[in-house]
């Protein structure tokens, strides 16, 4: 796709955003990113645009959102709170210390991943824009990346932005492992641990590979 046809499809995008439309592949957007990945002087001379139709598509499609300040704000103080959690679960006998385990595990185990992917972005250069909830059906907190920024950062950097939050995700429980042994909590903490820790893995090489993070990782992986 050359420099002409990057325009074109881009000004098509933005046309169908004025419409009202949220999804951004019909109009060949996601074909002129791959483009712009793989030449340099497409980014410098349409970064912006393409940041401005992707946050455009983003406000409509996502159930909610905050910007990148509170939501990191808020990421921070419930990591704390997971955290102070598992800290108390020492002081408790069984089987409250398991319990308690678990509830700051998870808690830390939903906050650190997008803390991961901003973290690794920010170090590669990458800006953020906003957390948000993408939907009901997965409430998972995420990290929008302003574009820009995105594609004017190495590919094999972006693929390990992509990655390190589920990489962290992934590790967590079994960090926990050691908490619960030492605390001597129940026997079904450290079952649970490992049953979350292993489910993760077995989910990630059946979906996430074809659509998460992972797949990100080696679509990213692919314009180096």
């Amino acid at each position: 796709m050359d420099r002409d046809q990057v325009a074109a499809v881009l000004d098509e995008a933005e046309k169908a955003l004025e419409k009202g439309e949220t999804k951004l592949g019909p109009s060949g957007f996601w074909k002129a990113v791959g483009a712009a990945k793989r030449d340099p002087a497409l980014v410098e001379e349409f970064g912006g645009r393409f940041a401005t139709i992707d946050r455009t598509a983003f406000e409509k499609w996502a159930f909610f959102s905050v910007p990148s300040g509170i939501g990191t704000l808020l990421a921070v103080v419930w990591t704390i709170v997971g955290f102070g959690l598992i800290l108390w679960a020492y002081s408790l006998d069984q089987p409250a210390n398991g319990l308690v385990l678990l509830v700051g595990t998870a808690i830390t185990l939903v906050t650190t991943h997008g803390l991961a992917h901003m973290v690794v972005g920010r170090l590669f250069g990458m800006r953020f824009t906003s957390w948000f909830v993408g939907s009901l059906r997965r409430p998972q907190p995420g990290v929008k990346v302003d574009y820009a920024t995105y594609l004017r950062t190495p590919a094999k950097q972006r693929a390990w932005m992509h990655a390190s939050g589920a990489v962290l995700t992934k590790l967590i429980p079994f960090f926990a492992l050691g908490p619960a042994l030492v605390m001597e909590a129940p026997w079904w903490t450290t079952a649970l641990l490992v049953l979350l820790g292993v489910g993760q893995i077995v989910t990630d090489i059946v979906w996430s590979t074809k659509a998460s993070d992972w797949k990100k990782y080696r679509r990213e992986l692919g314009f180096r």
